[in-house]
């Protein structure tokens, strides 16, 4: 029992660390000329800091990263009790592709859920901003129907340049979809989906 335990803590450790390098390249994508508001970690990039975590791209970053680890892993074991077998996109696609709405929409729900309940600048209006993005978080979701089927064209289309590994199987898929998710979610492309920090330093940032 505690071998399958620590095995399970190191997988979803490692996709939790996977989801944390998929959303801060996924900036890049949304965001490719603007400066982006990383929180506690501004001051070794020589920017301002207005808030330590609440709000920041560093919140979303670790705190959506946890809960899609969880939900992940969570709903790919019941998935596999369900159907007496570990799933995956070439075998069970049908699974597959419903596991992946499922674990997207019930982690990023789950981390907006915190959001709303815990964030100081949400303060008599939580559930209002619970209510909004979850929707949202619905719309989002519904955006990455894609991800299962980034690494199987990619290796067709590429051939045997393309490996199955972290990077093509994990990190590449994560990653479009990330931006996906947050872009068509939150409108959150170029200038728009910004803070009020971001805001201000894109505008000195643009002068």
């Amino acid at each position: 029992m505690t071998g399958v335990s620590l095995e399970c803590a190191k997988a979803v450790t490692t996709t939790f660390g996977t989801y944390c390098v998929a959303d801060f390249l996924s900036n890049f994508i949304q965001h490719p000329t603007q400066k982006m508001d990383y929180g506690i970690l501004n001051s070794i990039i020589s920017r301002k800091t207005n808030t330590k975590i609440w709000g920041t791209r560093l919140e979303h970053i670790l705190g959506v990263a946890a809960t899609l680890a969880i939900t992940d892993h969570g709903s790919a074991a019941l998935f596999e009790q369900y159907l007496g077998k570990a799933i995956s996109f070439e075998a069970t696609p049908a699974a597959f592709v419903a596991h992946t709405f499922l674990f997207i929409f019930v982690g990023v729900a789950a981390f907006v859920a915190v959001g709303a309940a815990f964030n100081p600048a949400n303060a008599g209006n939580r559930m209002a901003a619970f209510k909004e993005d979850v929707y949202s978080t619905y719309v989002g979701t519904n955006s990455a129907w894609f991800e299962p089927f980034v690494f199987p064209v990619v290796a067709k289309l590429l051939g045997k340049s393309v490996q199955e590994n972290w990077f093509w199987s994990s990190l590449l898929p994560a990653t479009l979809a990330y931006s996906t998710v947050k872009g068509t979610g939150w409108n959150d492309w170029g200038n728009n989906g910004l803070n009020s920090l971001e805001k201000e330093l894109n505008v000195c940032w643009h002068q």
